[in-house]
């Protein structure tokens, strides 16, 4: 079952070893979010076009990473990091980060939406980080409801009822600063989340660090 959705904020051309672990468990991924510059830069990277061809070939949802900035982002600037993902990455789909969870944010978040299936994404992700309004769920095929550190989520509170009714593939959760001897993964769909990452790295880039279980498989 494809369960890792893996947000590698890392050059290829700088770890290369680390992205070649990543290609080699390709049955193992749901997805990966591409991240050349916080965004998706100013111009093509001929080192992040390589790797998500690759990812492509080996049949990976590659999703390009777009801040919203809790909806302050400008539509337009949102839209343009969509539309530039799609023609130097060909991203098959998007990652929407700091997306707000309450319903008066939902009608933004909905023209987004739009202008992401527009612009290609086939599959969309939006990260609340928390259990937003169930009305997202409407918009994208999965939310992430926690992102955090290890330490938080032992202590997170039960997910809503709410998210009962709903298969346990269209939510993630995202864990940093996590022991190698836990498993993330098994505590995750206990928790009604199917599609999980959990990394070993903290601190403020916790995102340089490669999943459980393939940390190993290269040097960090």
């Amino acid at each position: 079952m494809r369960q890792l959705l893996v947000p590698f904020y890392e050059h290829p051309a700088e770890r290369p070893d680390a992205w070649e672990a990543l290609l080699r468990v390709p049955e193992q991924l749901y997805g990966v979010v591409l991240n050349p510059a916080s965004g998706s830069g100013s111009s093509p990277d001929p080192a992040f076009a390589a790797v998500a061809e690759r990812l492509r070939e080996s049949g990976v949802r590659v999703l390009g990473y777009v801040d919203t900035d809790y909806a302050r982002r400008p539509h337009a600037d949102v839209v343009r990091d969509l539309l530039q993902y799609r023609d130097w990455y060909g991203t098959s789909g998007a990652f929407l980060d700091q997306v707000s969870s309450g319903a008066d944010a939902f009608a933004h978040y909905r023209r987004l939406a739009v202008a992401a299936r527009a612009a290609g994404s086939g599959s969309l992700v939006l990260n609340h980080g928390t259990h937003p309004d169930p009305a997202y769920l409407r918009l994208a095929d999965v939310l992430v409801t926690f992102e955090g550190s290890w330490e938080t989520y032992l202590a997170a509170p039960d997910a809503p009822a709410w998210t009962a009714g709903y298969p346990a593939d269209r939510f993630c959760h995202l864990v940093y600063e996590a022991p190698a001897d836990v498993d993330v993964a098994f505590l995750a769909t206990r928790r009604g989340a199917a599609v999980h990452c959990a990394v070993p790295g903290g601190g403020e880039h916790p995102w340089g660090t490669l999943p459980q279980g393939l940390s190993a498989a290269a040097p960090l």
